[in-house]
């Protein structure tokens, strides 16, 4: 990862929600701290259940031991919170069903749906990455939905032609498409490039 799409530097919100997958939200900080010359700003947001699932799924709570600002989930003080921010993009790693419902439905309840609803209006960057298996048809309108307002839907699903070796550099084909969503120029594997 050496570029930005179109040159300049980004300021991003990552929100975590309570859906199984911590470990991608855990891949794409570090990730983005091997990005900070490329970002202006990073900034991460905890649903209720996040902390609890990040520390089930990772073996170890969320420690900000990264250069990024944590922001509790009922602070409508935070700038991505207004319209009137620089802030570009929002991801959502993972995006739980209720979060993707909530946004769906113009409900702006805390700070994750609010910036996701501030994405939407303001037409800058809003990708969701769900990790949710079977789907029902709820889930599908509500992604149908989000896409049909400008939201991108990245579902957490590894692509394998790469032929990777362990299990991080499975999940890592994951993180890698969000960042390319997200404006990020990177050198890894492209089918047949």
């Amino acid at each position: 990862m050496n570029a930005l799409k179109n040159g300049k530097k980004k300021k991003i919100v990552v929100a975590v929600t309570g859906a199984s997958g911590a470990i991608y939200a855990h891949l794409l900080l570090e990730e983005l701290q091997n990005l900070q010359h490329l970002l202006n700003e990073v900034a991460v947001i905890f649903s209720d259940n996040a902390s609890e699932i990040w520390e089930h799924e990772n073996g170890k709570p969320f420690e900000s031991v990264l250069p990024f600002r944590i922001y509790q989930k009922n602070d409508f003080n935070a700038p991505f919170a207004s319209g009137s921010c620089s802030f570009d993009t929002l991801i959502i790693c993972p995006c739980s069903m209720g979060i993707l419902g909530r946004i769906a439905a113009g409900i702006s309840d805390d700070l994750i749906t609010r910036s996701a609803d501030v994405m939407l209006k303001e037409r800058r960057r809003l990708i969701l990455v769900p990790r949710e298996t079977p789907l029902n048809l709820i889930h599908i309108e509500n992604m149908r939905t989000v896409t049909l307002a400008g939201g991108i839907i990245c579902p957490a699903i590894p692509s394998f032609y790469s032929k990777p070796q362990h299990f991080n550099d499975a999940l890592k084909t994951v993180v890698f498409r969000v960042l390319s969503l997200a404006g990020f120029e990177n050198d890894h594997y492209r089918w047949s490039e």
